[in-house]
């Protein structure tokens, strides 16, 4: 397996986080626990999780890992939304952070769906599916 920053859904969601943090700059100083925090968390989130799940030994866990990265974008762009709605984040700089996360839930989604197929079902749980 290649090493994470080689992969270009690491990359983009890298920058995605990036350019987060500039639009959270401006955010409330109200915020600046609240809804910045949580947006940058759950945005950093993402590539953190693709990077420490393509350590793992088992491509199993990695998939798992994976799948937290979608949970992570997931909530990264109902934050985006409700930034937007709130008026924190203008509707065109909203609309392009959006389409990305959809990009990227697209590729997370496709590569999970690839590591998952390549994974070597472990016989000790195939055992106990059986039962």
């Amino acid at each position: 397996m290649q090493h994470y920053s080689k992969l270009e859904v690491w990359r983009r969601s890298h920058d995605l986080v990036l350019a987060l943090y500039r639009c959270t700059d401006s955010f409330p100083v109200a915020e600046r626990y609240g809804l910045t925090a949580q947006l940058r968390r759950a945005a950093s989130s993402v590539p953190t999780n693709i990077a420490e799940g393509s350590k793992r030994a088992t491509p199993s866990a990695y998939a798992h890992f994976l799948n937290i990265a979608e949970g992570s974008l997931a909530e990264t762009e109902y934050l985006i939304l409700l930034s937007r709605d709130l008026g924190f984040i203008p509707q065109d700089a909203a609309s392009t952070r959006l389409a990305e996360v959809s990009e990227l839930l697209r590729m997370l989604h496709a590569l999970r769906k690839t590591v998952q197929r390549d994974a070597v079902p472990d016989p000790a749980l195939q055992k106990h599916a059986k039962a």
